[in-house]
């Protein structure tokens, strides 16, 4: 078993990922979480959300489904920080390698890593006490009839919490801001603001939603983390992704990106 709470205090790329706003992902080995990201800091964005979802659904021993997993650091933090047990559902990260991942961060016992589709999930209904999804839901959740057909493996009472790339304000007509014409893709127009996803859940009749919230200076950690993953990753294609995020996200300065964090409880 490799350790992965083995941080050197005085390591510079420790030094970097060491912010006080999250003291549960600074204990989690850097080099660690930069060679396994698929995108933003999913330790620091799963810290942020986990105080809205309550000690009273990640409670020793509760069933949790960490939706869009990548390659399982949130679902491996899920089960070191809370005892719970995981369902690790991705798409295109192989359990297998997944598996790996798992044992060698000891929690082999807490974590099952499974391939799924988002809207195929394997399971029966009531099977989790609550459902956790980091930068992956607004790929799939913006359907109008998606969250009713998920919110049915919620046990009643149980939640469900996520954490996506926002915009402050809607983005009206087919142009994004000029600022950011250089950079966009056609898939960032699933991106929307805590308001549209609290109106969006509100109006599925499936939970009643008790957060819907903008991450303070979430841009500024993103833009920390893109410039650290391009200097550090030995992934050309993450190097490449992050030098372009990290130019998009200097040029909007927080005027229009950042995240939104969504929690909701199952009528």
């Amino acid at each position: 078993m490799s350790d992965i709470t083995s941080n050197t205090p005085h390591d510079d790329l420790t030094s970097r990922l060491t912010l006080p706003r999250y003291p549960r992902s600074s204990a989690y080995d850097a080099r660690w979480t930069v060679e396994n990201q698929m995108g933003p800091h999913a330790l620091w964005l799963l810290e942020w959300l986990a105080p809205a979802l309550g000690l009273d659904t990640l409670r020793p021993g509760a069933r949790v489904l960490d939706l869009g997993c990548g390659r399982a650091m949130t679902s491996i933090f899920l089960a070191r920080e809370y005892d719970v047990q995981v369902t690790a559902a991705d798409l295109w990260v192989a359990p297998d390698e997944n598996a790996r991942r798992i044992a060698e961060a000891g929690v082999a016992d807490r974590v099952m890593p499974v391939l799924a589709e988002a809207h195929d999930l394997p399971f029966g209904r009531e099977s989790f006490d609550a459902i956790v999804s980091v930068d992956a839901y607004q790929y799939f959740g913006t359907d109008d009839l998606y969250l009713p057909t998920l919110t049915r493996l919620l046990k009643p009472g149980g939640r469900i919490g996520v954490v996506v790339p926002a915009t402050r304000e809607e983005l009206g007509g087919t142009e994004p801001p000029e600022h950011l014409k250089p950079f966009w893709e056609p898939a960032f127009w699933c991106f929307h603001t805590p308001a549209w996803w609290r109106r969006h859940w509100t109006r599925s009749g499936a939970v009643e939603v008790e957060a819907a919230d903008w991450q303070p200076d979430g841009w500024r950690d993103w833009l920390l983390w893109c410039d650290v993953v391009a200097e550090e990753s030995t992934d050309e294609f993450h190097v490449r992704m992050s030098r372009l995020s990290a130019k998009m996200l200097r040029a909007d300065e927080g005027r229009t990106l950042g995240f939104a964090r969504v929690v909701g409880r199952r009528r």
